[in-house]
């Protein structure tokens, strides 16, 4: 049946909107955005009736259109899609419709092969591969690269026609970076397609510089009221000339780059150039070295790494750095994942030998961000960083780093029914060099001093009250150490005797154990931990490095203290993932 261009414009406007997930619509709201359409397309300044956009919202929902739109009423309040995909858009063409888009195709054929319409070419192929696939009922033969689930698409039809008619736009947009979204007037001049996904080019101010915004950021738009800027000092035909992608900045340089590619992997970069500046400039025995004339930026880094093994950067040596550090850091990715099975030993270990060591617990990134944290709240403090008990409270923005899904592992393999009793912060720096002789660790910490049945060895120090417990308490608590540096034999790592945490030693049998052993020595690289149970024999040498030695010290027990003890910390451990 026919629609006049009215009806089509609110339909378009009803649809848009309720593709639009990010807000409710009422009825109201969607009889404002129809007036606003009528408006803004054909100069109706007269609003729509309710009457009108309920009738328009049963023929959409009817099948006389073909739409057989699934348009729900949630609390009896908020249209929406009951089928979140649904749009207007892709209902399946007419015969009239395919019948007319034929026409269309062989209009544009005759455009074909001359260099003004070069670009037209893809387009129709498409059209006709389409057209010809629902006419036979079959499968298409040709499928261009499309992403239809990439947020943000139905955007472009708003802002190709905002760029068109000179409008600045108001525009709600987060960014990966941002904890919330933000709004600001946008003065859009062009949209740029990079590997798929879209781009608006524009300024937020007449001095500004350009700005990209990708359109899967981009929450809500709509007209602003601010006069639209005009561009007067871009040249976008060449702006992008000196670099891959859309990152640009104009004040940045091209330099030469030197790629060196396997032979494997160079036919690929050959037929399909990196850069209209791409040369290839050597060829050996073992590649092709090409050479790009481009700016340093996050696609072209992107691009190299897209490449893996099959590459090598040559120059300039910056670019080489950052593409090394970033392949480390992929490879310390898998490197640090650790695996229920591996564990099981591990724990068997702790069980009987009283230690356990597990490597690669934290990434490099990991680690540098917890000496990060803890550089910047002793440069805020006057405090000897040598120990720093109570550390996660001083510090809480460890705990989401130093809890992370390997040592919630490690932990739930011991026992998943502990809670934190203590944290501790200790900095062997190149200029102390202390040494700890055979001892066991027994004493746990409480709040106050009150003698208790079968606790003993009261000790008070720098305000810290310890005691030491029964057995049965000790063999409930185990420690962790975390390793922030390497720590080997010759910057004071432990030693440890095997076996010998079963029960409290006296000091005839210390010394008769120790000079009759042979200890272990705990070698742990940076990103490891050291597990130990708390009555264990060790000792640490002089270092003979003067290197650095921080390690954060976490003990975990699952018995609570009798009354009227009280642990002077205690702390629940979430294991959740």
């Amino acid at each position: 049946m026919p629609v006049n261009r009215n009806a089509l414009i609110r339909y378009k406007t009803i649809d848009k909107c309720l593709q639009n997930h990010y807000r409710k619509w009422t009825l109201d709201d969607l009889i404002d955005a129809c007036s606003d359409a009528l408006y803004e397309y054909e100069g109706i300044d007269k609003g729509v009736s309710k009457r009108t956009v309920q009738a328009d919202i049963q023929m959409m929902r009817s099948d006389k259109l073909g739409y057989n739109a699934p348009i729900i009423v949630v609390d009896r309040k908020y249209y929406a899609y009951e089928d979140k995909e649904y749009s207007i858009t892709n209902i399946p063409l007419t015969d009239q419709d395919l019948g007319m888009l034929s026409e269309a195709v062989e209009f544009l054929k005759q455009f074909q092969g001359f260099s003004h319409f070069s670009e037209l070419d893809g387009m129709v192929q498409k059209l006709e591969d389409h057209i010809y696939s629902q006419k036979m009922h079959s499968r298409p033969v040709i499928d261009m690269e499309k992403n239809a689930n990439l947020k943000g698409l139905g955007f472009l039809d708003s802002l190709y026609k905002a760029i068109i008619r000179k409008n600045a736009l108001e525009i709600t947009y987060q960014s990966f970076k941002a904890r919330v979204p933000g709004v600001f007037d946008f003065h859009p001049y062009l949209l740029k397609e990079f590997r798929n996904r879209w781009f608006l080019i524009g300024i937020k101010r007449y001095d500004g510089d350009l700005l990209n915004l990708a359109l899967d950021r981009i929450i809500d738009l709509k007209v602003s009221e601010r006069p639209y800027i005009e561009n007067e000092r871009f040249q976008l035909d060449t702006y992008y000339k000196n670099a891959i992608g859309v990152s640009v900045s104009p004040s940045l340089r091209p330099e030469k780059v030197l790629l060196h590619f396997s032979h494997r992997h160079a036919p690929y970069v050959i037929t399909k150039p990196f850069h209209h500046s791409q040369e290839v400039v050597e060829s050996d025995l073992y590649g092709v070295t090409i050479s790009l004339d481009v700016q340093h930026n996050f696609e072209l880094e992107k691009e190299i790494l897209a490449f893996g093994d099959g590459v090598k950067v040559l120059a300039p040596n910056r670019l080489k750095r950052i593409i090394k550090d970033r392949l480390v850091g992929a490879v310390d990715l898998y490197q640090t994942d650790l695996n229920d099975k591996g564990l099981k030993p591990m724990v068997k270990k702790l069980v009987h030998k009283g230690y356990a060591l597990v490597t690669q617990v934290y990434s490099n990134r990991e680690v540098k961000k917890m000496k990060a944290l803890v550089d910047q709240y002793f440069a805020q403090v006057e405090i000897n960083p040598y120990s720093q008990r109570k550390l996660l409270k001083a510090i809480p923005e460890l705990i989401p780093v130093i809890f992370n899904k390997n040592l919630k592992k490690i932990i739930r393999s011991i026992n998943p029914k502990v809670f934190l009793t203590k944290s501790i912060y200790f900095d062997k720096s190149p200029q102390a060099n202390w040494y700890v002789t055979w001892h066991q660790d027994i004493p746990i910490n409480v709040k106050e001093k009150i003698t208790t049945e079968g606790f003993y060895g009261w000790t008070q120090k720098d305000g810290v009250i310890s005691v030491c417990p029964p057995e049965d308490i000790s063999q409930k608590i185990f420690s962790i150490r975390i390793h922030l540096d390497e720590t080997n034999e010759n910057n004071g790592a432990l030693k440890v005797i095997s076996g010998s945490h079963k029960k409290v030693l006296k000091d005839e049998e210390i010394q008769l154990i120790t000079e009759n052993s042979s200890p272990v020595i705990c070698d742990v690289g940076p990103g490891g931990i050291q597990v130990m149970k708390p009555l264990i024999l060790h000792a640490s040498s002089k270092s003979k490095q003067q290197k650095r030695r921080r390690v954060i010290h976490l003990e975990f027990c699952d018995m609570d203290l009798p009354q009227p003890l009280v642990w002077a910390e205690k702390e629940p451990v979430d294991l959740q993932d």
